[in-house]
């Protein structure tokens, strides 16, 4: 079933609303692979909260982390 969305004639509202339907219906089918790589970066990061060693930092603080690196 082919679907086609009008992006440039929907607001951002309806835009975002699209993204989280089609995310819930793929989180629903576990439809999205999750390579090797990627799990074993999850295990290592598990690994560090169950031994007290994880740092974290507020979201404000990593928003602006991320803003730095790609500006």
């Amino acid at each position: 079933m082919a679907t086609e969305l009008q992006l440039d004639q929907m607001t951002i509202e309806e835009k975002l609303r699209a993204m989280e339907a089609i995310w819930e219906d793929l989180c629903q089918h576990d439809a999205v692979p999750v390579p090797q790589w990627h799990k074993d970066i999850l295990d290592s990061r598990r690994r560090l909260i169950d031994e007290g060693k994880a740092e974290f930092i507020d979201w404000e603080t990593a928003k602006k982390q991320i803003k730095d690196l790609t500006s």
